[in-house]
């Protein structure tokens, strides 16, 4: 498929489907790693074979700047140690495009590095923001790469209410690498990643 999508009613759909994913009550996540910067949880997913991850922890900043270093845009790139490239393929809008990035190998290089193509989008969320993204079937695949997949996924960024320098970061993250990957590596590497995820871009909110 070499056709971009209609952006508005994808954005809707991602969007909605965010929010449901944000209502699913804590008896039905399962933990799968703690550390001092974030919770991390998971759940089978209805996307796919594999799992729905929930991370969640406490960022000292406010929610715009968190938003900022986390959607697709220059800052991106500069903490998020798995990311070794990204490409804005199209943009939309302001709040809404599609990139192309590609993640460094993982575990040893058991999980080889992977290619993705998402479509994000960035909108108002209570009284912070939700930047969310889904991948899409687009382009060819680069050499050496794996294509992966991400079902529907995000971050809300909220500020605490009574901290309002500090910010509830909640992500959703279930992603099909895809190639012959043992699941219990997928599942161990999902869960490092999004605790690292957190203590990657605290420090870059630092600088």
């Amino acid at each position: 498929m070499d056709l971009l999508p209609d952006s508005a009613p994808l954005a809707t759909k991602l969007q909605n489907t965010l929010v449901q994913y944000h209502s699913i009550g804590d008896s039905e996540w399962r933990i799968a790693k703690k550390t001092k910067d974030a919770t991390v949880w998971r759940k089978p997913s209805e996307e796919f074979s594999g799992y729905l991850y929930k991370a969640q922890g406490v960022v000292e900043d406010v929610t715009n700047r968190i938003v900022d270093h986390i959607r697709p845009g220059p800052y991106r790139l500069d903490w998020d140690s798995l990311m070794t490239a990204m490409d804005i393929v199209e943009t939309f809008e302001e709040n809404c495009c599609v990139m192309r990035y590609t993640t460094a190998g993982q575990l040893w290089n058991i999980i080889a590095p992977r290619e993705f193509v998402d479509f994000s989008y960035t909108t108002n969320y209570e009284d912070g923001l939700l930047t969310c993204g889904v991948s899409l079937d687009y382009g060819e695949v680069r050499p050496n790469f794996v294509r992966g997949f991400n079902h529907p996924c995000g971050w809300f960024c909220v500020p605490l209410k009574d901290y309002p320098r500090h910010s509830l970061l909640t992500g959703y993250i279930q992603t099909e690498l895809r190639g012959m990957l043992p699941q219990s590596a997928v599942d161990t590497a999902m869960a490092s990643t999004l605790t690292n995820f957190y203590a990657d871009l605290k420090k870059a909110l630092k600088t």
